[in-house]
Protein backbone atom coordinates (compact mmCIF):
# COMPACT_ATOMS: atom_id res chain seq x y z
CA UNK A 1 0.00 0.00 0.00
CA UNK A 2 1.81 3.12 -0.89
CA UNK A 3 1.03 6.48 0.98
CA UNK A 4 1.14 10.00 -0.08
CA UNK A 5 0.76 12.63 2.43
CA UNK A 6 -0.86 16.22 0.97
CA UNK A 7 -0.61 19.28 3.47
CA UNK A 8 -2.75 21.79 4.85
CA UNK A 9 -2.58 23.50 8.26
CA UNK A 10 -5.32 22.03 10.11
CA UNK A 11 -5.00 24.28 13.16
CA UNK A 12 -8.13 26.08 12.22
CA UNK A 13 -10.99 24.51 9.97
CA UNK A 14 -14.24 26.59 10.07
CA UNK A 15 -17.07 24.80 11.57
CA UNK A 16 -20.61 24.63 11.07
CA UNK A 17 -22.72 26.22 14.28
CA UNK A 18 -24.69 23.78 16.73
CA UNK A 19 -28.28 25.23 15.73
CA UNK A 20 -27.45 26.40 12.01
CA UNK A 21 -30.52 26.39 9.97
CA UNK A 22 -30.54 24.87 6.74
CA UNK A 23 -30.52 26.78 3.70
CA UNK A 24 -33.35 25.61 0.96
CA UNK A 25 -36.30 26.48 -0.88
CA UNK A 26 -38.61 26.08 1.81
CA UNK A 27 -40.71 29.58 0.98
CA UNK A 28 -43.20 30.22 3.66
CA UNK A 29 -47.05 31.11 1.87
CA UNK A 30 -50.24 31.95 3.38
CA UNK A 31 -51.14 30.68 6.77
CA UNK A 32 -54.53 29.00 5.73
CA UNK A 33 -53.41 27.05 3.10
CA UNK A 34 -55.09 23.83 3.23
CA UNK A 35 -54.92 23.96 6.97
CA UNK A 36 -57.99 22.10 6.65
CA UNK A 37 -56.93 18.84 4.41
CA UNK A 38 -53.20 19.56 6.70
CA UNK A 39 -55.30 18.70 10.13
CA UNK A 40 -57.32 15.56 8.48
CA UNK A 41 -54.08 14.36 7.68
CA UNK A 42 -51.87 14.97 10.70
CA UNK A 43 -55.12 13.93 13.17
CA UNK A 44 -55.57 10.46 10.78
CA UNK A 45 -56.14 7.42 13.59
CA UNK A 46 -53.01 5.08 13.62
CA UNK A 47 -53.34 1.38 14.98
CA UNK A 48 -51.20 -1.29 16.44
CA UNK A 49 -47.27 -0.65 15.96
CA UNK A 50 -47.63 2.87 14.61
CA UNK A 51 -49.70 3.72 17.40
CA UNK A 52 -46.97 2.73 19.90
CA UNK A 53 -44.60 4.83 17.55
CA UNK A 54 -46.62 7.64 17.52
CA UNK A 55 -46.89 7.75 21.20
CA UNK A 56 -43.16 8.10 21.78
CA UNK A 57 -42.02 9.95 19.16
CA UNK A 58 -41.47 12.28 21.14
CA UNK A 59 -38.94 10.82 23.66
CA UNK A 60 -37.49 8.51 20.98
CA UNK A 61 -36.30 12.12 19.60
CA UNK A 62 -34.73 12.79 23.00
CA UNK A 63 -33.38 10.00 22.66
CA UNK A 64 -31.54 9.76 19.07
CA UNK A 65 -29.88 12.93 20.45
CA UNK A 66 -27.27 10.46 21.81
CA UNK A 67 -24.79 8.84 19.98
CA UNK A 68 -24.80 5.79 21.97
CA UNK A 69 -28.42 6.16 21.36
CA UNK A 70 -28.29 5.97 17.61
CA UNK A 71 -25.53 2.98 17.49
CA UNK A 72 -27.64 1.02 19.82
CA UNK A 73 -31.43 2.10 17.91
CA UNK A 74 -29.78 1.72 14.70
CA UNK A 75 -31.93 5.14 13.89
CA UNK A 76 -31.55 8.99 13.40
CA UNK A 77 -33.50 12.34 13.29
CA UNK A 78 -33.55 13.96 10.64
CA UNK A 79 -34.38 17.63 10.90
CA UNK A 80 -35.83 19.89 7.78
CA UNK A 81 -37.73 19.86 4.99
CA UNK A 82 -34.90 19.12 2.32
CA UNK A 83 -33.50 16.33 4.37
CA UNK A 84 -37.08 14.38 4.70
CA UNK A 85 -37.31 15.16 1.37
CA UNK A 86 -34.01 13.80 0.22
CA UNK A 87 -34.99 10.52 2.46
CA UNK A 88 -38.04 9.80 1.63
CA UNK A 89 -36.43 9.63 -2.60
CA UNK A 90 -34.06 7.38 -1.32
CA UNK A 91 -36.20 4.58 0.14
CA UNK A 92 -35.37 5.16 3.65
CA UNK A 93 -37.57 3.41 6.27
CA UNK A 94 -39.16 5.82 8.69
CA UNK A 95 -40.61 5.27 12.00
CA UNK A 96 -42.50 8.38 12.64
CA UNK A 97 -42.54 12.24 12.16
CA UNK A 98 -42.97 15.03 14.26
CA UNK A 99 -44.65 18.21 12.94
CA UNK A 100 -45.21 21.94 14.18
CA UNK A 101 -48.19 24.14 12.70
CA UNK A 102 -45.77 26.00 10.79
CA UNK A 103 -45.31 23.20 8.46
CA UNK A 104 -48.92 23.20 7.30
CA UNK A 105 -48.41 27.07 6.49
CA UNK A 106 -46.43 26.21 3.35
CA UNK A 107 -47.27 24.76 -0.26
CA UNK A 108 -44.03 22.67 -0.14
CA UNK A 109 -44.72 21.51 3.54
CA UNK A 110 -48.48 20.37 2.69
CA UNK A 111 -47.21 18.07 -0.53
CA UNK A 112 -44.60 16.66 2.66
CA UNK A 113 -47.47 15.73 5.06
CA UNK A 114 -49.54 14.40 2.14
CA UNK A 115 -46.93 12.02 0.96
CA UNK A 116 -46.03 11.15 4.51
CA UNK A 117 -49.70 10.09 5.04
CA UNK A 118 -49.29 7.93 1.43
CA UNK A 119 -46.94 6.41 2.95
CA UNK A 120 -48.74 5.26 6.31
CA UNK A 121 -45.70 7.33 8.45
CA UNK A 122 -46.93 7.99 11.81
CA UNK A 123 -47.33 11.88 12.34
CA UNK A 124 -47.71 13.62 15.18
CA UNK A 125 -48.53 17.31 15.70
CA UNK A 126 -47.19 19.30 18.30
CA UNK A 127 -47.06 23.11 19.58
CA UNK A 128 -44.09 25.41 17.95
CA UNK A 129 -42.69 26.18 22.08
CA UNK A 130 -42.51 21.93 21.95
CA UNK A 131 -41.20 21.53 18.93
CA UNK A 132 -38.67 24.35 19.23
CA UNK A 133 -37.02 22.49 22.33
CA UNK A 134 -36.92 19.46 20.50
CA UNK A 135 -35.44 20.72 17.19
CA UNK A 136 -31.69 21.48 16.54
CA UNK A 137 -31.83 24.41 14.40
CA UNK A 138 -32.71 28.35 15.75
CA UNK A 139 -35.23 28.64 13.33
CA UNK A 140 -36.63 24.89 12.63
CA UNK A 141 -38.77 24.44 9.18
CA UNK A 142 -41.50 22.17 11.49
CA UNK A 143 -40.34 18.82 10.72
CA UNK A 144 -38.99 16.29 12.39
CA UNK A 145 -38.37 12.63 11.26
CA UNK A 146 -37.28 9.61 12.51
CA UNK A 147 -35.32 7.11 10.15
CA UNK A 148 -33.71 3.85 9.94
CA UNK A 149 -30.73 4.78 7.72
CA UNK A 150 -28.73 2.19 5.50
CA UNK A 151 -25.87 0.17 7.37
CA UNK A 152 -22.86 0.54 4.41
CA UNK A 153 -20.07 -1.96 4.42
CA UNK A 154 -16.81 -2.47 2.83
CA UNK A 155 -18.18 -4.71 0.47
CA UNK A 156 -20.62 -1.84 -1.04
CA UNK A 157 -17.68 -0.15 -2.18
CA UNK A 158 -17.07 0.16 -6.08
CA UNK A 159 -13.78 0.79 -8.10
CA UNK A 160 -12.68 4.65 -7.68
CA UNK A 161 -10.82 7.70 -5.38
CA UNK A 162 -12.62 7.28 -1.95
CA UNK A 163 -12.24 9.82 1.01
CA UNK A 164 -10.82 8.76 4.51
CA UNK A 165 -12.05 11.14 7.30
CA UNK A 166 -9.36 10.64 9.93
CA UNK A 167 -10.78 11.83 13.83
CA UNK A 168 -12.25 14.94 12.10
CA UNK A 169 -14.92 15.49 15.31
CA UNK A 170 -17.35 18.72 14.41
CA UNK A 171 -20.24 17.15 12.95
CA UNK A 172 -20.88 19.70 10.21
CA UNK A 173 -17.50 19.36 8.79
CA UNK A 174 -17.96 15.97 8.59
CA UNK A 175 -21.44 16.37 6.82
CA UNK A 176 -19.87 18.47 4.35
CA UNK A 177 -17.10 16.20 3.66
CA UNK A 178 -19.46 13.52 2.92
CA UNK A 179 -21.90 15.82 0.64
CA UNK A 180 -18.12 16.66 -1.00
CA UNK A 181 -16.95 13.35 -1.69
CA UNK A 182 -20.21 12.32 -3.23
CA UNK A 183 -20.67 15.70 -5.61
CA UNK A 184 -16.72 14.83 -6.95
CA UNK A 185 -17.57 11.07 -7.45
CA UNK A 186 -16.19 9.45 -4.81
CA UNK A 187 -16.54 6.34 -4.14
CA UNK A 188 -16.95 5.42 -0.26
CA UNK A 189 -15.93 7.86 2.50
CA UNK A 190 -14.50 5.60 5.21
CA UNK A 191 -14.46 7.69 8.73
CA UNK A 192 -12.36 6.82 11.29
CA UNK A 193 -11.89 6.38 15.01
CA UNK A 194 -12.35 9.82 16.40
CA UNK A 195 -14.27 11.25 13.53
CA UNK A 196 -17.71 12.39 14.68
CA UNK A 197 -21.02 10.38 14.02
CA UNK A 198 -22.67 10.79 10.79
CA UNK A 199 -25.84 10.45 11.97
CA UNK A 200 -25.33 13.11 14.17
CA UNK A 201 -28.33 15.52 13.39
CA UNK A 202 -25.67 18.41 12.55
CA UNK A 203 -23.55 16.07 10.03
CA UNK A 204 -26.62 14.94 8.55
CA UNK A 205 -27.99 18.50 7.84
CA UNK A 206 -24.72 19.47 6.39
CA UNK A 207 -24.55 15.99 4.36
CA UNK A 208 -27.80 17.13 2.27
CA UNK A 209 -29.01 14.13 1.75
CA UNK A 210 -25.47 12.44 0.32
CA UNK A 211 -25.47 10.69 3.58
CA UNK A 212 -28.60 8.63 1.78
CA UNK A 213 -26.86 7.56 -0.96
CA UNK A 214 -23.51 7.76 -1.29
CA UNK A 215 -21.44 5.23 0.65
CA UNK A 216 -20.29 6.03 4.53
CA UNK A 217 -18.08 3.30 6.55
CA UNK A 218 -17.28 3.68 10.24
CA UNK A 219 -14.10 1.22 11.34
CA UNK A 220 -10.81 0.91 13.40
CA UNK A 221 -7.45 1.79 11.83
CA UNK A 222 -6.32 -2.12 12.00
CA UNK A 223 -9.60 -2.76 9.86
CA UNK A 224 -8.75 -0.07 7.66
CA UNK A 225 -5.22 -0.75 6.68
CA UNK A 226 -5.57 -4.39 6.02
CA UNK A 227 -7.84 -3.84 4.17
CA UNK A 228 -6.43 -0.95 2.22
CA UNK A 229 -2.90 -3.13 2.14
CA UNK A 230 -5.15 -6.85 0.36
CA UNK A 231 -6.91 -4.11 -1.94
CA UNK A 232 -3.54 -2.38 -2.95
CA UNK A 233 -5.07 0.91 -2.29
CA UNK A 234 -2.99 4.29 -2.74
CA UNK A 235 -3.15 6.63 0.20
CA UNK A 236 -3.04 9.97 -0.36
CA UNK A 237 -2.87 12.24 3.00
CA UNK A 238 -1.85 15.73 4.96
CA UNK A 239 1.44 17.04 5.29
CA UNK A 240 2.50 20.81 5.27
CA UNK A 241 5.82 20.31 4.03
CA UNK A 242 5.26 17.88 1.45
CA UNK A 243 6.08 17.98 -2.45
CA UNK A 244 3.10 20.09 -3.99
CA UNK A 245 -0.07 18.17 -5.36
CA UNK A 246 0.10 18.73 -8.97
CA UNK A 247 3.48 17.47 -9.23
CA UNK A 248 2.66 14.39 -7.37
CA UNK A 249 -0.14 13.87 -9.88
CA UNK A 250 1.96 14.71 -12.77
CA UNK A 251 4.43 12.34 -11.75
CA UNK A 252 1.82 8.99 -11.25
CA UNK A 253 0.14 10.12 -14.56
CA UNK A 254 3.64 9.41 -16.46
CA UNK A 255 3.97 6.16 -14.52
CA UNK A 256 0.86 5.29 -16.16
CA UNK A 257 -0.82 3.85 -12.43
CA UNK A 258 -3.64 2.94 -12.40
CA UNK A 259 -4.50 1.70 -8.74
CA UNK A 260 -7.22 2.93 -6.30
CA UNK A 261 -6.73 5.97 -4.72
CA UNK A 262 -7.68 7.22 -1.19
CA UNK A 263 -7.48 10.24 0.05
CA UNK A 264 -7.09 11.31 3.96
CA UNK A 265 -8.15 14.45 5.79
CA UNK A 266 -7.19 14.57 9.02
CA UNK A 267 -8.44 16.02 12.86
CA UNK A 268 -9.02 20.10 12.70
CA UNK A 269 -6.29 20.10 15.38
CA UNK A 270 -4.06 17.71 15.51
CA UNK A 271 -4.04 16.52 12.05
CA UNK A 272 -3.42 13.00 10.87
CA UNK A 273 -2.24 10.64 13.86
CA UNK A 274 1.32 9.35 14.30
CA UNK A 275 0.19 5.35 13.27
CA UNK A 276 -1.27 6.84 9.88
CA UNK A 277 1.49 9.31 9.13
CA UNK A 278 3.77 6.24 9.52
CA UNK A 279 2.64 4.44 6.98
CA UNK A 280 3.17 7.11 4.40
CA UNK A 281 5.32 6.31 1.80
CA UNK A 282 5.50 10.63 0.24
CA UNK A 283 4.07 13.48 1.67
CA UNK A 284 2.21 16.04 -0.62
CA UNK A 285 0.98 19.20 -0.04
CA UNK A 286 -1.57 21.50 -0.98
CA UNK A 287 0.01 25.24 -2.31
CA UNK A 288 -1.57 28.07 -0.54
CA UNK A 289 -0.73 31.39 -1.22
CA UNK A 290 1.61 33.54 0.51
CA UNK A 291 0.19 35.02 3.84
CA UNK A 292 -2.80 31.96 3.70
CA UNK A 293 -2.36 30.15 6.87
CA UNK A 294 -4.95 26.95 6.37
CA UNK A 295 -7.76 25.65 4.42
CA UNK A 296 -10.86 24.15 6.00
CA UNK A 297 -10.88 20.68 5.98
CA UNK A 298 -13.70 19.99 3.48
CA UNK A 299 -12.42 22.56 0.76
CA UNK A 300 -8.99 20.81 1.65
CA UNK A 301 -10.61 17.26 0.80
CA UNK A 302 -12.61 19.25 -2.33
CA UNK A 303 -9.44 20.02 -3.74
CA UNK A 304 -7.62 16.74 -3.01
CA UNK A 305 -10.58 14.66 -4.64
CA UNK A 306 -11.37 16.84 -7.43
CA UNK A 307 -7.71 16.54 -8.61
CA UNK A 308 -7.48 13.02 -8.13
CA UNK A 309 -10.93 12.19 -9.86
CA UNK A 310 -9.05 14.77 -12.95
CA UNK A 311 -6.08 12.79 -12.92
CA UNK A 312 -7.03 9.04 -12.84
Amino acid sequence: MKCLEVGLNPRRATGVRARDRERDSHVFGGRGLAKATAQAILLAPVTGTRTHIRNNLQSTVRDLQRRKARGRRGLAVLEGVRLVEEALAAGLEFKGALVSPDLARTTRGQALTAELASHAIAVEEVGSRTFGDLAGTDTPQGILAIVQPRLWALTDIAGGPMLVVDGVQDPGNVGTLIRTAHALGASASLLLRGSADPMNPKALRAAMGATFRHPVVQLDDGPFITWARERGIELWAAAADGVPLNRAIDARTSRKEEGLIAVIVGNEGAGIRPQLNSIAAQRVAIPLARGAESLNVAVAAGILLYEVVRGR
